[in-house]
């Protein structure tokens, strides 16, 4: 059961996510607790997936080790969320996920398979395998397009595309900095979803270049059924705080949709069937004990044991471990 949660920790059963500024976080009991100028505010973390920390927060070390223990992954982010400047250790202590990600995106064709599984899983319909990446794109930016257009016909809020100035946030129109803000915290969501399984927010296949270019491929399947939609219901209501009620409306809808419990297995499905030969005995070592050594790379046995001395003489000649390594730990 323990390698079990090792591999894939049940964050899906968990709150989608907590954000937080100008305050105090302490350790409170087996949780934490939430200091503001109006008062306590108890946090039961056990169920929380990912907590993000804004601008003027403070959190002592007990209540990071609170979180740490109870699952929760910890951002910390720019005011609203928007950016993100960074963020801890998932759950899993295996690099299986890892492992069989960068052997998809190092070969071209793996990457392509992967790339046409997201199109299929945005479009969701079977993707004609003689259209072009180029063709793909195409059809994904005319989506998205009648996908403003529909939700500005639903609401009435007026809609003049995609455009606003990150170094001037309140001089963009409403939608605009509503869009922003519900994407963060589907960004912030994704990135807990994927750091908890194991994968790598940087390795990308879509996007590319950046630490998060695979957070945007994954939060790219939610887009339109998300923050889309919840963005243009909040412009169209026209609330005081605008980015607080949409990052609410978010929470509450991630919640009621279970949208964690689906990231999981879709994370699984883009590389179903890729990079089996992974050595997946790398997950007996690390998940008995988190501060024993890792095992060694070997280009004829796969893996050997770390923290062996490998200078010295075996009676096998041939045997992968004979070598003159120092101790790995």
């Amino acid at each position: 059961m323990l390698k079990d949660l090792h591999l894939l920790p049940r964050v899906e059963d968990g709150w989608s996510f907590l954000y937080v500024d100008h305050c105090r976080i302490e350790r409170d009991g087996r949780s934490i607790s939430v200091w503001e100028e109006t008062g306590r505010t108890a946090v039961p973390c056990a169920a929380l997936s990912l907590l993000m920390l804004g601008p003027g927060s403070t959190i002592t070390h007990a209540a990071v080790q609170t979180l740490v223990e109870s699952g929760c992954l910890i951002l910390w982010c720019g005011e609203e969320g928007v950016r993100v400047y960074g963020v801890g250790l998932g759950e899993t202590r295996s690099s299986r996920n890892l492992l069989r990600q960068a052997n998809a995106w190092a070969a071209p064709a793996t990457r392509l398979v992967v790339v046409r599984r997201m199109y299929a899983q945005r479009f969701n319909e079977k993707v004609d395998e003689s259209l072009s990446l180029q063709q793909l794109r195409g059809r994904e930016g005319i989506r998205v397009r009648e996908t403003y257009a529909e939700a500005s016909r639903v609401t009435g809020v007026e809609w003049k595309g995609r455009s606003y100035d990150r170094s001037s946030w309140k001089t963009a129109d409403p939608i605009n900095r509503a869009l922003s803000c519900a994407n963060s915290c589907l960004y912030g969501i994704c990135h807990a979803a994927i750091v908890a399984a194991g994968y790598s927010p940087a390795i990308g296949f879509i996007h590319t270049g950046k630490a998060l270019s695979f957070v945007y491929d994954v939060a790219d399947l939610y887009k339109t059924a998300t923050s889309i939609p919840a963005a243009f219901a909040v412009a169209r209501a026209t609330p005081k705080d605008l980015e607080g009620t949409v990052r609410r409306a978010l929470r509450d809808q991630f919640f009621e949709e279970r949208l964690l419990e689906r990231m999981l297995p879709d994370l699984a499905f883009l590389f179903e069937d890729i990079g089996e030969g992974v050595d997946a005995s790398l997950d007996c070592l690390l998940d008995a004990d988190d501060a024993l050594p890792s095992g060694l790379w070997d280009p004829v046995a796969g893996r050997v044991e770390g923290g062996v001395n490998y200078s010295e003489e075996t009676d096998g000649g041939d045997d992968p471990r004979t070598g003159s390594a120092e101790p790995a730990g």
